[in-house]
């Protein structure tokens, strides 16, 4: 993997995922109560050996680099790094990415220079874990020229993915995006006994999605960029590398979750506080790395707390309930509260009377009496006292009420968001 060279893709605007992306980018949005999706892709990279990492962004920048910065720094002694490749004015262009092809294309120069023999191209907003190491050796056994990496799906699933057609040495022939009838479906269908006999059990899973991640001899990536002025890696220049060169399939069977949407967000999240989460941030052998933080040992009442990731610095009062709930970095949460079913973001910072409890100094955080259900509290937010946030209550899937919005049916506040003293949703959207 010393020969592989690593593009992060995290330009795009990420308008699924608003209002989280309102003053971030996607790659910045945190999860898990600590981390940042960047994470997840950068500490695959250096799990894998992967050392020589590039991060190409363009919309709401700011916050990303600050924790790259903060966060990635080899020793002296390490050929590797975490860079920054955000869009920019040239001689040779002046135009933003216009696509995650055209993103890579202004990059030409760079893979030129690098001379590895490999890049591996991947998503900036991803939840997984994968050696990529396996990856290579796939590629390098069929002497692929390019090698994507699939996931089985099922049918109902596979409507949702582009989806591969193979051979049965795995070589890709075909490519069908999002196939919507029944004809489409057959056209791309892979024996579920070719899955198995690759030591994967299909389970009724007979369509293999993409993942978005690509490796690519260096050679071939850097000729068809030049040859062609297309934008798009899925829609364009992995269909034309299907007719002109070799593409192998890479089969993967671990916890992925593209997270794309407000309620693929809040689901994959609140899926990692279960007893038993499908994914882990703590693995002896592939951790998933972050910013080391200097914050004091979270702080809890006379509390009851099922079923919950609570990280550091956090101050939970007497009589507050926690069930299945995502609580982030420095959440102050007072007294007499209920919170269920709710990713609580956390808090960039402790403001001044940050200590007081809510009765008697400043408001800040969660307040006295507050009740919350199915709610996406995002960082640096205020909720007033006894103040009722449920998704149940909202009076469709999809309104605005001032400070507080329900997207895909969950209530989420937006950073910096303030919520009255017992503010409720209104019987009718005003």
């Amino acid at each position: 993997m010393l020969d592989a060279v690593c593009l992060i893709l995290g330009g795009g605007k990420g308008t699924r995922l608003l209002p989280l992306t309102e003053y971030r980018s996607k790659p910045a949005v945190p999860v898990g109560g600590k981390y940042r999706l960047i994470d997840v892709p950068i500490s695959n990279c250096i799990n894998s050996q992967i050392s020589r990492i590039y991060v190409l962004t363009q919309f709401n920048s700011v916050s990303l680099h600050r924790h790259i910065r903060q966060t990635y720094n080899f020793d002296l002694f390490h050929n590797g790094f975490v860079e920054i490749l955000a869009a920019q004015q040239t001689l040779d262009g002046s135009n933003w990415f216009q696509g995650t092809a055209d993103a890579v294309r202004q990059q030409l120069r760079l893979l030129k220079e690098t001379r590895n023999r490999y890049v591996l191209i991947l998503s900036g907003d991803q939840l997984y874990r994968m050696n990529f190491g396996e990856m290579l050796n796939t590629h390098e056994t069929a002497g692929a020229d390019v090698t994507i990496s699939t996931v089985p799906v099922d049918a109902a699933a596979a409507r949702g993915f582009g989806i591969m057609q193979l051979d049965d040495s795995g070589r890709v022939h075909g490519f069908v995006e999002k196939p919507k009838d029944d004809a489409a479906l057959a056209k791309v269908r892979t024996a579920s006994s070719w899955i198995d006999q690759r030591g994967i059990e299909s389970r009724g899973r007979e369509y293999l999605a993409s993942m978005g991640i690509y490796l690519w001899n260096r050679e071939i990536l850097v000729d068809l960029l030049e040859s062609t002025t297309h934008d798009d890696f899925g829609k364009d220049i992995f269909p034309m590398a299907i007719r002109q060169h070799h593409v192998q399939t890479h089969l993967f069977d671990g916890y992925w979750e593209d997270i794309g949407t407000i309620r693929a967000f809040y689901d994959a999240n609140l899926a990692l506080a279960q007893a038993d989460p499908p994914f882990r941030f703590a693995d002896p052998k592939a951790p998933i790395f972050t910013r080391p933080r200097f914050l004091p040992s979270t702080r809890m009442g006379s509390c009851t707390i099922r079923d919950s990731l609570i990280a550091d610095g956090c101050l939970i009062g007497s009589s507050t309930v926690l069930e299945k709930c995502v609580v982030g970095m420095r959440t102050h949460v007072g007294r007499n509260v209920t919170i269920r079913n709710t990713v609580i973001m956390g808090a960039d910072f402790y403001p001044e009377g940050s200590a007081a409890d809510a009765e008697t100094g400043t408001v800040w955080g969660i307040g006295n009496g507050a009740y919350i259900d199915g709610a996406l509290l995002d960082k640096n937010v205020s909720i007033g006292r006894n103040a009722r946030l449920v998704a149940s209550e909202a009076p469709s899937p999809n309104c605005d009420f001032g400070p507080v919005v329900v997207r895909d049916g969950i209530v989420v506040v937006a950073k910096g968001g303030e919520v009255a003293d017992n503010w409720q949703f209104p019987r009718t959207q005003s």
